[in-house]
């Protein structure tokens, strides 16, 4: 009996530079299973050929960790943004179209600038205040379920998919996006990150800062590791909100 050899089709957006004309590319590899899109760029990047033989260079992509830890490889395929290492050509029944996400500045092909969601993590002092030239001893307690509530909010991987699918992240607006405000929470509720929690919430009450959600919750049904953004909203919300009425009362 022989066996149906079966074809894995990609259809890839390809685009020299930032200024150049993008166009399509559509790439037949051999099916396998358990193949994933990081294995079928790779398979093109060994012998550059578009599906009908004419020579083309290799697809630029990126990618590092490959078990959705690093965010790098994030793309859009199908019309959906995720990870292309944990992307399996079978969920997509062999027939791919990928593209590289919209909300970042394009590099070549698939690779994209993130320096701005970087830099939304430094407008929200996201990181502990220490000074480690001396020692401190141990450190505070956190109670069990406090952990537990932290640990949810920092499996962020900065992949940039809640930026990528929410509508008020565009070229005429300045919003922070879920991911910052998400890390926001997560570092007040650090014993020690208590310490600039003001500084946090001057960075969020500023223009382009947690006002500007519109409240779509596309961000939290993209998210890859199933964080609660939309919670994490609402609750710096509530924060600043206490926060003010303290501020009156005084």
């Amino acid at each position: 009996m022989v066996t149906e050899k079966k074809t894995v089709i990609l259809k890839i957006k390809r685009q020299e530079g930032p200024q150049a004309k993008p166009h399509w590319e559509e790439f037949h590899i051999p099916h396998r299973p358990y193949l994933n899109v990081i294995t079928c760029l790779r398979e093109v990047q060994k012998n550059p050929r578009t599906f009908d033989g004419m020579k083309t260079t290799p697809v630029a992509w990126e990618s590092s960790c490959l078990e959705e830890v690093c965010g790098i490889c994030t793309v859009v395929i199908n019309g959906k943004v995720r990870q292309s290492c944990s992307a399996l050509v079978d969920e997509y029944n062999l027939n791919l179209t990928i593209e590289p996400m919209k909300k970042f500045p394009l590099v070549k092909d698939l690779i994209v600038d993130r320096s701005s969601l970087f830099e939304t993590l430094k407008r929200v002092r996201a990181w502990v205040p220490m000074d480690g030239t001396h020692p401190l001893g141990p450190g505070p307690r956190i109670m069990p379920d406090e952990q537990q509530e932290a640990y949810e909010l920092s499996r962020c991987f900065s992949c940039g998919c809640c930026l990528e699918v929410c509508p008020q992240v565009n070229d005429r607006s300045d919003f922070i996006g879920a991911m910052a405000i998400n890390q926001a929470r997560l570092f007040n509720s650090h014993p020690l990150g208590k310490a600039i929690e003001k500084e946090r919430w001057a960075a969020l009450m500023a223009p382009g800062g947690i006002e500007d959600c519109g409240n779509a919750q596309n961000c939290v049904k993209a998210c890859p590791k199933e964080i609660p953004l939309v919670t994490s909203i609402a609750d710096m919300n509530l924060q600043m909100t206490q926060k003010m009425f303290s501020l009156l009362k005084k």
